[in-house]
């Protein structure tokens, strides 16, 4: 099972590859919302904002997140992990109900660029 500190280092991972990345990729990227990542089996959540291509976690909390982040996921560590390392594909994951993403819909069609 992922640590906390290993969520923490694949969502810098995952925030790096954001800042990089180029056309369709960056500019999904460049929305200014808030974010929370809540790792189920460990139940932590990372609340932030996605901003300026980045993922800026400011928080980190026991439990799910307190508030409703405009953006939001859900998933075990492991998943983060092996997502943002390239070894589990985001739309399999998903659709099986691996991860969990919650956004508006105007959101979700931009961030399909990056996932």
């Amino acid at each position: 099972m992922a640590t906390i500190e290993e969520c923490r280092r694949a969502l810098g991972k995952l925030s790096d590859n954001m800042r990089g990345a180029g056309g369709d990729v960056h500019a999904a990227a460049a929305l200014d919302r808030s974010v929370s990542c809540h790792i189920t089996d460990l139940d932590v959540t990372f609340a932030g904002r996605l901003t300026g291509g980045r993922i800026e976690v400011d928080e980190t909390l026991i439990g799910p997140p307190p508030g409703r982040a405009q953006i939001r996921l859900a998933m075990a560590g492991d998943d983060l992990v092996s997502l943002v390392n390239g070894e589990l594909n985001f739309a399999t994951a998903w659709g099986s109900g691996r991860v969990r993403l919650e956004a508006s819909l105007l959101d979700l069609f931009r961030l399909r660029k990056l996932l």
